[in-house]
């Protein structure tokens, strides 16, 4: 496999930060941004891992992997990093259902063990009652903006200890994934930035170290430092985005169905309720049924589908590294 070198990946300097966070999903490409830094030999006790919950903390279990949260506490804490968890109030499912109200709060993890929230007491009441579309701008792809992008610049904005110092926030999008993605910038201020802030000043860059990178050369960093991916790959999947993604393909809901059929179920419920697919063309059962379903192994699916992760995320010397059945797959991907 192939091995990025330090002149594809210019960037900016790593040393003039005093805290450096990665938006870190638990795949490989967000796994990838963590690794680099320990290649390019940074200070590992800056770095911390941020997590957004998608299905938040309140129940809801309708779009996320059950397993991804621990499968990401196991990857921090075989690398020996802070992870910290934030999440909208209600997730996925409670921003979908929104209808004549404010969207919900943000709440977010501090090193200290309290926990900070923001947001849902102002702005305009408005209803949603439809899925994300499926779509590059995310002012309709609500849920990158919701549930990602827009928790972790508040939990950036509403936590004091980031005034006055130099952040950098890493995120794993990769130009190859898409056209669209193809154009973000590589490095540019952070939607959290506040460096001439009048008050105070809140520096914060943002970096996508891996946007030129490609697939071969992110599955060559996680062999190199020996992470087993997340059991979604194992199963098949070519991304850990939610198992119910917007953009699954008819051979992942094939296999989600097949693994999990109560939660295709549920999807397809919605989709009646509203009036509107989750695909916006195809109902979600008809795409099951054009599918085709992965070949997956028993031991990996109620992995996957747990709530605790039990395996090692850094394989022990001597283990055997395995290139995941999902890589160089069906990615079906943002756009």
């Amino acid at each position: 496999m192939k091995t990025h070198t330090d002149s594809q990946t210019a960037g900016p300097d790593l040393q003039s930060y005093e805290k450096i966070i990665v938006a870190f999903s638990g795949g490989k490409d967000s796994a990838a941004c963590v690794l680099h830094l320990i290649e390019q030999g940074v200070d590992m006790t800056k770095v911390e891992l941020w997590h957004h919950d998608i299905d938040g903390r309140e129940g809801s279990q309708l779009m996320d992997w059950a397993s991804t949260r621990a499968y990401c506490q196991r990857f921090a804490d075989d690398l020996n990093l802070p992870l910290y968890f934030s999440w909208k109030v209600g997730g996925f499912e409670g921003e979908m259902l929104r209808e004549d109200s404010l969207t919900q709060p943000i709440k977010f993890q501090k090193p200290d063990g309290t926990i900070g929230q923001v947001g849902g007491t102002r702005g305009k009441k408005s209803t949603r009652r439809m899925f994300p579309q499926v779509s590059a701008d995310l002012s309709v792809r609500w849920c990158s903006a919701y549930l990602k992008v827009d928790v972790c610049a508040a939990a950036i904005r509403n936590d004091e200890r980031f005034r006055g110092i130099r952040t950098l926030v890493l995120t794993g999008e990769r130009a190859e994934e898409s056209a669209s993605r193809a154009k973000y910038a590589t490095f540019e201020p952070d939607k959290a930035d506040l460096r001439d802030g009048k008050k105070f000043q809140r520096h914060v860059d943002h970096w996508r170290p891996v946007h030129s990178w490609s697939e071969e050369e992110v599955w060559a960093i996680m062999e190199r430092h020996r992470i087993q991916p997340a059991p979604a790959y194992r199963l098949g999947w070519g991304r850990l985005s939610c198992s119910a993604c917007i953009f699954g393909s008819a051979d992942q809901w094939a296999s989600l169905a097949a693994i999990n059929p109560d939660q295709v179920l549920k999807i397809a419920d919605y989709e009646e309720e509203f009036g509107k697919t989750i695909h916006r063309t195809i109902p979600v059962l008809d795409l099951v049924s054009k599918g085709s379903v992965y070949e997956m192994d028993e031991e990996v699916i109620k992995l996957a589908l747990g709530h605790d992760y039990h395996e090692p995320v850094k394989l022990p010397e001597g283990e055997k590294w395995e290139l995941p059945s999902g890589a160089f797959g069906d990615n079906a991907g943002p756009c």
